[in-house]
């Protein structure tokens, strides 16, 4: 194909896609915008707490701006393994590995817990990096019905005497609704096969000292249970980790290719995220008020009529009638100074869109309301 063939093909998609209401753009955004965020993931208002910045520009001083290599060359340094035995410790796990982000924690994750014969089970609603994950790794994979354990339990028992892998969010990206992890678990337990529970929307907003939504269901520390989480979300950094069994992580450092191939995560990011995780550890009040605050938008947007999702967590989803309808929705309120998600197929595990509300305790409580009026008057 000549290359003016293939950009003609390129220009021939983005037209299918911009009548389809899919087109999708950058927003550049200025360090201090005015806008009422409801989009980012700051559930905490970590990111920016003097404190998180102090240790950031403390780690920034003293190594400079990144890892300067992989860490099994010279990118692990003193602040990387703190971070991880504290994690470790928050987790209630033997070991925490730390990636540079949470999308490649979650591939290593998932290609690391596969073996020959290998069955992984993938909730039909999990996010893109575990279902990347289950692509990558080769595995035969079977999608189940959302948060259907009967499904899992039947799936398992389809497959006796192979090794598996029941593959879950904890708090669903996309809707925020809560996996039945107990259930799971003992599902699992029951067929000899494996946990793993991408932690993301939960680390730092649910569980004893925010330690999570496996710490919640009682399964901290179990051997068959793998935990992967961001570093980005409540914790208001980046980076990701992987927590479990000794065993596993010394498996990952040895032969997980997104940690040993990969640039480590920037000593100043993991620095700051030191500091965000004993605020959040401490930050009972905060996720009090997360909670209150989700389920006062829940009954504010339901009064009005719109559907909403239960809010299990910080994450308020809110169905739109279509594509367009979201996107014109999401930018009306933009326009309005209130900055919310927009999620469309096929970032959508159904055909449907919504807009995302990420509720954040570092809001201030009255521009928190009038973000929410804002959202109802621009409803369509």
């Amino acid at each position: 194909m000549a290359v003016a063939d293939w950009l003609a093909a390129l220009d021939r998609r983005a037209e299918l896609r911009a009548k389809a209401g899919l087109t999708r753009r950058l927003h550049p955004r200025a360090a201090a915008d005015g806008v009422v965020d409801l989009a980012g993931n700051d559930y905490l208002g970590l990111a920016a707490h003097p404190e998180v910045v102090a240790a950031a520009a403390q780690a920034l001083a003293a190594y400079g701006l990144g890892a300067t290599g992989s860490r099994l060359i010279r990118g692990s340094t003193e602040v990387h393994h703190t971070l991880e035995e504290t994690l470790a410790d928050w987790l209630g796990t033997d070991r925490a590995l730390v990636f540079s982000s949470g999308y490649l924690a979650n591939l290593g994750a998932v290609r690391a817990l596969v073996r020959p014969r290998t069955l992984l089970i993938s909730d039909a609603h999990n996010h893109a990096s575990l279902i990347d994950g289950c692509r990558i790794s080769g595995a035969e994979t079977v999608v189940t019905p959302h948060a259907d354990v009967a499904a899992v339990a039947a799936a398992l028992a389809a497959a006796p005497g192979r090794p598996a892998v029941v593959v879950t969010e904890s708090v669903f990206s996309v809707d925020g609704d809560l996996a039945p992890l107990a259930r799971l678990h003992a599902t699992a337990r029951e067929h000899g096969a494996l946990l793993l529970v991408d932690d993301a929307h939960a680390l730092g907003v649910v569980g004893p000292d925010g330690a999570g939504a496996v710490a919640e269901a009682g399964l901290t520390g179990e051997p068959d249970v793998v935990v992967t989480a961001t570093l980005s979300k409540a914790l208001g950094g980046a980076g990701g980790v992987v927590a479990g069994p000794a065993e596993f992580v010394r498996h990952l450092v040895e032969t997980a290719r997104t940690f040993i191939y990969d640039t480590a995560l920037p000593p100043v990011v993991a620095a700051g995220v030191q500091a965000a995780v004993g605020l959040a550890r401490s930050g009972a009040g905060l996720r009090a008020e997360l909670a209150e605050r989700a389920a006062h938008a829940v009954g504010r947007l339901r009064a009005a009529g719109l559907d909403v999702s239960a809010a299990d967590a910080a994450v308020v989803s809110i169905t739109a009638p279509s594509p367009e309808a979201a996107t014109a929705w999401a930018t009306a309120c933009r326009d309005r100074g209130v900055a919310v998600g927009c999620f469309r197929p096929p970032s959508t595990p159904d055909s449907r869109s919504r807009l995302r509300l990420t509720v954040s305790a570092g809001v201030p409580r009255a521009d928190f309301e009038h973000a929410l009026e804002v959202i109802v008057e621009c409803a369509p």
